[in-house]
């Protein structure tokens, strides 16, 4: 490798810290400046805690009084009836709420909120007397409704609190604004006291005793509470998760002696309001869509159980500054303990899943919020960063290591360093294994080289030897070598497929180059380019197979008595004017898919104690035998006439 190279090679251990703080950095800057896309997320995955909490019991202190679908339809429906007479059309008379409220105080409430808001007088003068009334008499324990109005007209801006009627403020009075502040994803989730400290600071001033109205309803019931340590509402539950009575029922008489020998409203907090859906007060929280009254009931409930839900990090600059070391601090941990892309991954997903059962628990059993969705997307994609640049990173290794090698190897030798690199020493080291070994030779090569041009004689060998290592290569074969014009190829090294299919695939590759040569003949002879023939001689075995060689230079290759055989065969074919010749252990592995003729018993160097039977390699059974013949008559006249000639 040279060295502008080495320079511009980038390494798997330097990419990891990039991708670390580039999705560190990013989780950072978008939860310091609070970005809108992972606001929601985050505020998505705390609905999604409170789904998983499930429905939590609600104290029973708390009962909702609802003018539901139910008492709508019984009104209409019961225009006989004196007791419902003030429900029979919508909006109510007063004196339904009049009638309603002294009959709570009187079962002993401990206190009625009306989630009602009484501005203007209605149009029965006496209906508002008698409600002035019994709020005479239960000043000090009954709360009204105010409202924060704000909206934009073309004679300018619009911005006041609209309080009950003049003729309801009776004193000591309780009023309690309903407004509560919708997050980004359009549900309500503080308290409403958030959203009074973020009115008009002169509008506030003018009203310091105002109270939102889940803290007026307690202040008037004399039960202790505490301020909430949270801006956060604790919600019990989806609709009718607190005990709620139709609103008829308490004017009715039959129900209400029902309900107040049961004792339903005794020293309960009773809050009045609209539940029914064609009263539009219905609004979107965690658990769904409720009615504000059943908000109220939730925000009331978290204060007197002080269960009031905190952001641990309200600022969110230094939330992100903690997003920055936490993450960071992961991604190298996650970087230290594993080397592999995908482990590194595996273990950022664990990482992820760690911190958001954690943001969990502490949502659930700590009432405090952790950034959860901004970490894990940051821990998650520099997983996949490791995963996607360990996977460019390994397939630029093996491509450079798989072009080194094939300088000195095999390609399958090379397939086999790169899908088994823990088996790479072993293969290098040495083991003895079966293959057969095939050697092709040229005829006359040494002849030829004197009767040609050097460079005619150059392209001449690469345009053969090309063909050759292509027949080889088709039939899964190794090129071992090239030994001046000869060929050394084996058959099951260094990955085998079996003893007789490596030895068919060497007859499939001696068959091959059988007829490549033939093709090339045929071209050359019309071009009036030299004629050239070869003999392959095939044998199968046992071989060494490792890497030999010096310091200077090794060579993945096989040594053994088989290469020796292979080599020595493949000499003998000019003897019987034939190109193919192989030796009895290979035949007896493919003899039942191929045709042969027996050329006899033969003494080869190095053997003469012990005879080998050889056999001329026709074809496979069923082929014609036509290439066979020709080539066999081509090398007589061939061979015939190089041996007259010398």
């Amino acid at each position: 490798m040279t060295k502008s190279n080495r320079r511009w090679r980038v390494k798997p251990a330097a990419i990891a810290p990039v991708c670390i703080s580039f999705w560190a950095m990013a989780g950072a800057i978008a939860t310091a400046f609070n970005l809108q896309p992972l606001r929601l997320l985050e505020l998505q995955t705390q609905a999604l805690f409170f789904r998983l909490r499930g429905a939590v019991a609600p104290p029973q202190e708390i009962v909702i009084l609802a003018i539901d679908d139910d008492s709508l339809t019984r009104g209409r429906d019961s225009r006989d009836l004196k007791s419902l007479a003030a429900i029979q059309s919508w909006p109510w008379r007063r004196t339904a709420y009049a009638d309603a409220i002294d009959n709570l105080m009187s079962a002993g409430a401990r206190s009625v909120a009306v989630d009602v808001l009484w501005d203007l007088p209605s149009d029965r003068p006496a209906d508002d007397q008698r409600l002035q009334q019994v709020l005479k008499r239960y000043a000090g324990r009954v709360t009204l409704a105010a409202l924060h109005a704000s909206s934009q007209s073309n004679g300018g801006g619009l911005d006041q609190l609209v309080y009950p009627d003049p003729s309801f403020q009776v004193e000591p009075k309780s009023i309690g604004f309903i407004n509560y502040l919708a997050e980004a994803d359009g549900r309500f989730r503080r308290f409403a006291s958030v959203y009074f400290n973020q009115i008009d600071t002169d509008l506030r001033r003018s009203q310091p005793d105002l109270r939102s109205f889940d803290e007026a309803s307690l202040h008037v019931s004399k039960l202790p509470f505490t301020p909430p340590k949270g801006d956060y509402i604790f919600f019990y539950g989806g609709q009718n998760t607190f005990t709620t009575v139709s609103f008829w029922h308490v004017l009715y008489p039959q129900n209400w002696a029902l309900l107040k020998q049961q004792q339903v409203f005794k020293d309960k907090i009773v809050l009045i309001g609209p539940t029914a859906a064609f009263l539009q007060d219905i609004h979107p929280t965690p658990f769904g869509e409720i009615s504000g009254v059943e908000i109220h009931a939730n925000a009331i409930a978290t204060m007197l159980e002080q269960r009031a839900i905190a952001e641990v990090l309200p600022d969110p600059r230094w939330r992100g500054v903690y997003l920055l070391l936490g993450i960071t601090g992961l991604g190298l941990a996650i970087s230290q303990l594993s080397k592999r892309a995908t482990l590194r991954f595996l273990l950022s997903i664990a990482f992820a899943s760690g911190w958001l059962l954690i943001g969990y628990v502490s949502f659930v059993s700590g009432g405090f919020i952790l950034p959860v969705a901004t970490p894990m997307l940051a821990i998650a994609l520099t997983g996949l960063s490791f995963l996607g640049t360990g996977a460019v990173s390994d397939q630029i290794e093996k491509l450079r290591l798989r072009r080194t090698l094939e300088r000195y190897v095999a390609a399958p030798i090379v397939e086999e360093i790169l899908s088994q690199p823990e088996e790479f020493q072993a293969l290098l080291q040495g083991r003895k294994l079966n293959a057969a070994v095939l050697f092709c030779d040229i005829r006359g090569f040494t002849t030829l080289s004197y009767k040609l041009p050097p460079e005619q004689l150059v392209a001449l060998l690469n345009t053969y030897l090309n063909a050759m290592v292509e027949a080889v290569a088709t039939a899964s074969g190794t090129i071992d070598k090239f030994i001046g014009d000869a060929v050394m190829a084996e058959f099951g090294s260094p990955v085998s497929y079996g003893e007789k299919t490596d030895a068919m695939n060497a007859i499939r590759a001696a068959l091959g180059m059988r007829r490549s040569l033939a093709a090339l003949r045929s071209q050359w002879q019309q071009e009036g380019k030299t004629m050239i023939y070869h003999g392959i001689g095939i044998s199968y075995g046992e071989v060494v197979a490792g890497n030999i060689g010096s310091l200077r230079r090794l060579e993945y290759t096989v040594i053994g008595d088989t290469v020796n055989v292979a080599s020595r065969v493949e000499g003998l074919t000019k003897s019987f004017w034939t190109d193919i010749l192989i030796t009895e252990s290979l035949y007896q592995l493919v003899q039942e898919q191929v045709e042969v003729v027996f050329v006899g018993e033969h003494l080869l160097r190095g053997r003469e104690d012990s005879p080998t039977p050889l056999y001329s390699l026709v074809g496979l059974k069923g082929e014609s035998p036509t290439l066979y013949h020709q080539v066999h008559e081509e090398l007589r006249r061939y061979l015939g006439y190089k041996e007259s000639s010398t």
